[in-house]
């Protein structure tokens, strides 16, 4: 049995005193890992903090273009590791460095399958960032390199990792508490893309669109619930209020706000995706209804009165069992070091993949499908008609990679 550790006193002030001699509950074991964290924005810096509070790897290095992220990253982190930070010149520096043992990209999309095909040439283990390209093609290279890959690539699709989704996933997948399953709905109501290094957020041809971009997260959880290979999408959605006077040299954000879409499946589940980025609070809302019951996941974050988030689950199951509610957290040290929890889960996976183990992390294989379910939503926008999906890979090239 693991040794308990006690994250919320381990670093109070009021426990300073205690020196490293006289720590057992808060003594930390030696990282078996060390990382080079490429990209030190805020996803970057998310990863580095998630990393020193987990324990199992230190960050050995970082590198970005950008000297400004790079100097904020490091002033950031000191607190959290005594051993200084290697800083690299250049991405071939940081990616063939001898000392590290895992690479994890975090650099802006558009940037996604340049860098990574510089970090493969090292044959390290790599966490790359959702979505893992902005376009299809380079998505689909990454699958069939992985395939030939001597380590492996991990997608960081770390929302099947937050609470609700992983007691979801339990009910609905691992206990079938709802019988087959028949319908899923997943919604987000959020505020507007924070400000990015050179505002590469604002632009469709940088981020690979709002749907790209932001809601490959839920197409992926979808895709999952689902079990089966999407058939059709159709989606309505635009630019309806944010950076609609925004410019950048000359050129106007064409980013969208909303969005509406479905999904049909092979094995007849239906889906259905809302998203709304002009939202003074966060929401997420995942319904899941089979034959025998109904499942709702929430989590609720007001960002201008609470510290924390909530989540729930209610599983309703009439007469056919037990039905209940359940507030569902993570210690408050986790829940805060990133995305209410989902990224420290997430390296543990990392982690466990670095040691052998078998884990749920998201494949490229599963990244590119939430990219094509997350395309065939752009097309659809674009067009205003639905996208058969059979077609939409063909037309694409994509299907002796995805037909198999």
């Amino acid at each position: 049995m693991s040794k308990m550790r006690l994250r919320g006193f381990e670093n109070a002030p009021g426990q300073r005193h205690v020196s490293e001699d006289d720590r057992y509950l808060y003594r930390r074991e030696e990282p078996k890992f060390r990382l080079v964290v490429i990209g030190t924005g805020t996803m970057g810096q998310e990863h580095m903090r998630v990393a020193a509070l987990l324990g199992r790897a230190r960050i050995h290095g970082i590198y970005d273009t950008q000297t400004l992220s790079m100097d904020t990253a490091e002033a950031n982190f000191r607190p959290l590791q005594s051993q200084p930070l290697v800083r690299y010149d250049d991405l071939a520096s940081a990616c063939h460095d001898p000392a590290a043992d895992a690479l994890l990209i975090c650099t802006p999309n558009y940037s996604h399958f340049d860098v990574l095909r510089t970090a493969m040439q090292s044959n390290k283990p790599i966490f790359l960032e959702k979505p893992m390209a902005t376009q299809l093609q380079d998505a689909a290279d990454i699958v069939r390199a992985n395939e030939a890959y001597e380590s492996f690539i991990q997608i960081g699709l770390q929302y099947r990792y937050k609470p609700q989704y992983r007691e979801a996933f339990r009910e609905a997948l691992d206990h079938r508490a709802l019988g087959q399953i028949k319908t899923v709905s997943v919604s987000e109501y959020r505020p507007p893309f924070l400000d990015k290094v050179d505002q590469w957020n604002k632009f469709a041809r940088l981020s690979g669109g709002t749907l790209v971009e932001k809601c490959c997260h839920y197409f992926d959880l979808i895709n999952l619930l689902a079990e089966a290979r999407p058939q059709r999408v159709y989606a309505s959605g635009g630019q309806a209020v944010n950076f609609v006077d925004f410019e950048r040299n000359g050129v106007k954000s064409d980013i969208d706000d909303h969005a509406f879409v479905a999904i049909d499946y092979a094995n007849g589940v239906r889906a259905s995706f809302t998203l709304n980025m002009f939202c003074p609070d966060f929401s997420e809302e995942l319904m899941v209804v089979g034959d025998a019951g109904r499942l709702k996941a929430e989590e609720y974050h007001d960002i201008h009165r609470s510290g924390s988030g909530n989540a729930s689950l209610t599983l309703r199951l009439g007469e056919n069992g037990l039905s209940k509610t359940s507030d569902l957290t993570y210690p408050r040290a986790i829940e805060q070091s990133g995305h209410h929890g989902s990224t420290y889960f997430e390296h543990i996976a990392l982690m466990d993949r670095l040691e052998g183990k078998e884990v749920n992390s998201a494949t490229p294989l599963q990244g590119m499908w939430a990219m094509v379910v997350a395309s065939a939503a752009q097309q659809s926008l674009a067009t205003g008609e639905p996208v058969d999906v059979d077609t939409f890979i063909a037309d694409n090239d994509l299907a002796s990679l995805l037909n198999q």
